[in-house]
């Protein structure tokens, strides 16, 4: 039986443990694993056949470097299936790199005196949320043929944050960095408003509406109305977009939307005392608020106040199904506890010596549920831990507060999640896109079987299965998909294989 790491705690599955170290260093493959013989070529002989009948009908001649192509990528994920896992940086990053540049055929800006009229956008929910609902609105706006006013965030959210667009990003830089793609004002021009006759028409578009539905239904009300509002805007826009689209949603996104100086010098300052103190940190994205718990309908083992205090917050959606917190849990929907966290980074291999930066709101339970994850990790730090006075001028603006926690997350060495929020699906595509930096994301069903058992089966197997039930999710430029996949946790459009050099010998 292998050595369990320091101090568990008691959140549900936890029970006492006896003391342990270990270094950051990759999580060990199993021998069993290692003398596997490698998979049968059935499936690459099918994929070549299949794609060479598919060019017989479309014409496409399938040239010898996309022969060469297929068969390196897919002998290259056979090898990744048995390699040990790097658990800092994944040693194919530098294959590929994020590209989201103009084509020449994509169509420029209309100017604001010849568009089909102007377009407000009222953003829902938090930070990223907001985030997402900003990206689509530019493309949006772009196939309207519209003048896009700066969107309008959300003030009546659960956070209730009085933040406007330019006390978080720099709306400047905004409009200037998309001025060839949209045509971007801070607000309608005076004379317009007093040349309408009536207001700005509002309406809410369908949840992931096709392009079709901006053309067919809100372009002539825009054209006839001169300004029309979309409210709640946030997914919007469906996924599944031509590729000059994408590339525009990813210019927006991780170009465009650049936080304020004082945001940006605050986020920077935290990060770089995380780096005098230890060269390399891991940022976790720990969503375990009250709201988030009620929301997901699971049970954390707190008993009958629990079951009550989380159902009087759920009562908030009206719309909400009654769930099995029981099949929640068994189908991956339930959020890690910190304690689950904690285990799962200890038997991927991060040492008890890792320094360890939380982002997260009101932790349900405080700092008795936190107390868990503070002792598998000593090294635990907040931004209120980090920040100290300076952090106070940014305390009552929840969005602020999480733009921090953002920058933070985005610059750590390693960045993990407890959920599959707005957040996590941001960072993890903006990570993608800035050179695959290692990125976990939990296998949450298949976890939750082992934190159940992890008490009988020994430390050294618990671990060696958790790192089994990881890959493919661990921020590889292959990685795992969701069956409903998100182009902003994905973005594949705006990623690109690096050409391997050409090398010329003169004799």
């Amino acid at each position: 039986m292998g050595r369990k790491p320091d101090a568990v705690a008691k959140p549900h599955y936890s029970a006492a443990a006896a003391a342990g170290g270990g270094g950051g260093g990759g999580g060990a493959s199993s021998p069993r694993t290692a003398r596997k013989a490698p998979p049968s070529p059935v499936f690459l002989g099918t994929a070549l056949f299949v794609l060479g009948f598919v060019s017989l009908f479309t014409g496409h001649v399938v040239t010898d470097a996309d022969w060469s192509r297929i068969r390196s990528r897919w002998r290259s994920r056979q090898v990744r299936i048995y390699e040990p896992i790097d658990i800092w940086k994944s040693k194919y990053s530098s294959t590929y790199y994020g590209c989201s540049g103009r084509s020449t055929n994509f169509r420029s800006a209309v100017p604001e005196n010849s568009s089909t009229g102007y377009l407000l956008i009222a953003t829902s929910g938090g930070l990223n949320q907001q985030r997402i609902g900003i990206t689509d609105a530019v493309v949006v706006a772009w196939i309207l043929n519209a003048t896009l006013v700066v969107p309008e965030l959300d003030h009546h959210s659960f956070w209730k944050d009085e933040s406007d667009f330019s006390d978080i990003f720099d709306v400047d830089w905004f409009i200037s960095y998309l001025s060839k793609d949209v045509t971007i004002v801070k607000r309608i021009p005076y004379e317009v408003m007093l040349s309408m006759d009536k207001l700005p028409w509002t309406m809410r578009a369908p949840r992931k509406s096709m392009p079709e539905f901006y053309i067919d239904e809100v372009l002539p009300i825009l054209m006839r109305r001169r300004a029309l509002q979309l409210t709640k805007f946030d997914y919007r826009l469906t996924s599944e977009l031509d590729e000059d689209l994408q590339k525009l949603r990813c210019r927006v996104n991780f170009h465009a939307l650049r936080f304020t100086n004082s945001i940006h010098t605050l986020g920077q300052k935290l990060v770089r005392k995380l780096r005098l103190m230890s060269p390399r940190y891991v940022a976790v994205h720990l969503r375990f608020e009250p709201d988030m718990l009620a929301f997901s309908g699971c049970y954390y083992g707190g008993g009958e106040k629990e079951r009550k205090g989380l159902g009087e917050i759920r009562k908030r959606w009206d719309t909400l199904p009654e769930l099995s917190a029981e099949d929640e849990r068994s189908r991956g929907k339930c959020p890690l506890t910190p304690h689950e966290v904690g285990l799962m980074l200890r038997a991927l291999g991060f040492g008890n010596d890792t320094n360890l930066y939380v982002a997260s709101g009101e932790i349900y339970g405080g700092e008795e549920t936190l107390q868990s994850l503070r002792d598998l990790f000593p090294n635990f730090y907040t931004k209120e831990d980090l920040a100290g006075d300076d952090l106070k001028p940014f305390l009552p603006f929840s969005s602020r507060l999480a733009a921090i926690d953002f920058i933070v997350c985005d610059e750590s060495d390693v960045f993990v999640t407890n959920n599959n929020g707005n957040m996590a699906k941001v960072l993890a595509g903006r990570r993608r896109y800035m050179g695959h930096k290692r990125t976990i994301r939990p296998n949450a069903k298949k976890l939750n079987v082992l934190f159940q058992r992890w008490n009988q089966m020994g430390w050294d197997m618990f671990s060696l299965k958790v790192q089994k039930v990881q890959r493919g999710l661990m921020g590889e430029p292959d990685d795992i998909r969701p069956k409903q996949d998100d182009f902003h946790e994905f973005p594949s459009s705006c990623i690109c294989l690096r050409k391997p050099r050409n090398i010329s010998v003169t004799t």
